[in-house]
């Protein structure tokens, strides 16, 4: 059993997980969280089922760069315990033959404990934690690990009002501005990276941070701040095209990928539209505003043929102009 620590500790987390009521995005990103502390685990995910596959939506620690990552539920230690509804240890992914050994590589894991999730009479996913040492985790870690899978599924029951297209909804869209969210967004780069180096065709990625969000709110309070974040999420979908994925990444912080796109004239427009959907003021509560955006670009390939190239150069980018703003202001 867990030890009474670890148990007062399950209950502090099963405080906050109701102070995030509806958000299941939220209440998944504070589990992988606060599992890492709880485990002693250098990762935790926990991976939704889609179709035939396992999905990556919410991950901490050295997971947290494979957040949209996909596996096979044929192939992956998390599929079987998925299929059998039992709590599945890998002392040894070099070792197991049940596991997704090119996957296990890729994130740099040799021991995991997966628990399967359940909603309602359904098995929809799993909670993993991972660590880079062979042999790693306890029994009391796989007991700690169902108390936690308890708690995630409740979550998931009341969030998705009992409607599992509304779970894999909640679960991947953001709560405020109902725009996808870092885990749909990841995922979706993936995917279309990996179609765009098959096809040899440009990809474009651009990185949004909505200026003055802190300014507003210490002005006019919190809910001055959501209003503005919600007008500045719909302009940002009037300003980019149907194909093109438009996320909140968190706080004031969104991404774009564009998609299709042809040269870097193709990523210009793009952010020339964005800007324009910026410009008239937005009123509330008697009070105008004004929606200022700082935004980096990258593309694929001339800027980087993998996601965090892409993401870090963006990122750099973005916040160059940011600093150019503050100079001039």
């Amino acid at each position: 059993m867990p030890s009474q620590q670890t148990l007062l500790d399950i209950i502090a987390i099963q405080t906050d997980i109701v102070r995030q009521g509806a958000d299941l995005g939220q209440v998944m990103a504070l589990v992988v969280e606060r599992t890492l502390q709880l485990v002693n685990a250098n990762g935790a995910v926990i991976e939704l089922l889609e179709g035939d596959e396992l999905v990556y939506r919410a991950a901490s620690g050295t997971a947290r760069p494979f957040l949209g990552l996909r596996l096979a539920v044929a192939s992956s230690l998390s599929g079987l315990s998925i299929r059998t509804g039992e709590t599945l240890y890998c002392r040894d992914s070099e070792q197991d033959s049940r596991v997704n050994l090119e996957a296990c590589r890729q994130v740099g894991l040799r021991s995991m404990i997966v628990v399967p999730l359940r909603h309602q009479a359904t098995v929809v996913g799993a909670l993993k934690v991972l660590s880079d040492k062979p042999d790693h985790f306890t029994e009391s870690d796989a007991a700690t690990l169902r108390l936690l899978s308890d708690l995630v599924a409740a979550a998931m029951y009341f969030a998705s009002r009992y409607d599992i297209n509304d779970l894999f909804y909640r679960a991947t869209h953001d709560h405020l501005t109902e725009l996808a969210n870092r885990s749909l967004f990841m995922d979706r780069l993936r995917t279309n990276l990996a179609c765009c180096a098959r096809d040899h065709h440009p990809l474009g990625v651009l990185m949004v941070d909505l200026d003055d969000l802190k300014l507003i709110n210490d002005r006019y309070g919190h809910r001055a701040g959501d209003a503005l974040l919600r007008e500045f999420a719909r302009r940002s979908l009037e300003g980019t095209r149907s194909t093109d994925t438009v996320a909140r990444l968190g706080g004031d912080e969104f991404g774009v990928i564009l998609q299709p796109i042809d040269t870097q004239e193709g990523a210009i427009a793009a952010v020339a539209r964005l800007t324009q959907a910026m410009t008239p003021p937005f009123r509330f509560e008697g009070e105008t505003h004004r929606l200022h955006a700082s935004i980096g670009t990258a593309l694929y390939p001339d800027d980087g043929e993998n996601l965090e190239e892409l993401l870090d150069l963006a990122d750099q980018r973005m916040y160059q102009q940011k600093r150019m703003v503050k100079r001039q202001r």
